[in-house]
């Protein structure tokens, strides 16, 4: 078997790490890395010690027919991978300054402005959306710098998985459409 490169590796772990996920709207997993050491890592769900949504504890994620595509993110307990990723780094004190995120999903809108904010240099994603606040967004991006936003693509045999109840309806990842 051939060594891979470092961004197939790192997004190989992410997808690894995305396995954890218990989402039932789409599963993504992240990991943060600093000069080739990861030193963080994520998976969407809900918060520790709570029943996760595959469970019903997330009633956004149990009763999709009673919000349309798009809305009731503000009542949704389920905390995105990039935030886990992020929140247990700070738990342990780990500093994610001039770091690389590695994630499974192009970051929503609020994940990028907190990436950001953590001074986080560098976005890889393996599948990519387009934003409805596509301005806002490109601004956000803009402010990374747009090398350092950028896809990674490999090989995903649990692609049709991750998208979870979004792979047989259509659904949003927080404020923004996915894309195909």
């Amino acid at each position: 078997m051939p060594r891979p490169e470092p961004d197939a590796y790192f997004m190989g772990i992410a997808i690894a790490v995305r396995a954890r996920a218990n989402c039932t709207g789409r599963r993504v997993g992240a990991i943060i890395v600093r000069d080739g050491r990861i030193l963080s890592t994520g998976y969407n769900g809900t918060p520790s010690k709570m029943r996760n949504c595959e469970e019903g504890g997330c009633h956004r994620c149990a009763h999709p027919e009673d919000y349309p595509s798009g809305q009731g993110y503000d009542l949704c307990i389920c905390v995105h991978a990039e935030q886990n990723a992020l929140l247990a780094a700070a738990r342990f004190g780990v500093a994610v300054e001039g770091c690389t995120i590695y994630t499974t999903l192009q970051p929503c809108f609020g994940c990028l402005k907190e990436l950001l904010q953590a001074n986080v240099r560098e976005v890889c994603y393996l599948k990519p959306w387009e934003s409805r606040f596509g301005e806002q967004y490109a601004a956000l991006v803009e402010r990374l710098g747009g090398a350092d936003f950028r896809a990674v693509a490999i090989d995903d045999p649990g692609a049709q998985w991750a998208l979870g109840r979004a792979g047989t309806t259509e659904r949003t990842q927080g404020h923004e459409v996915l894309g195909p």
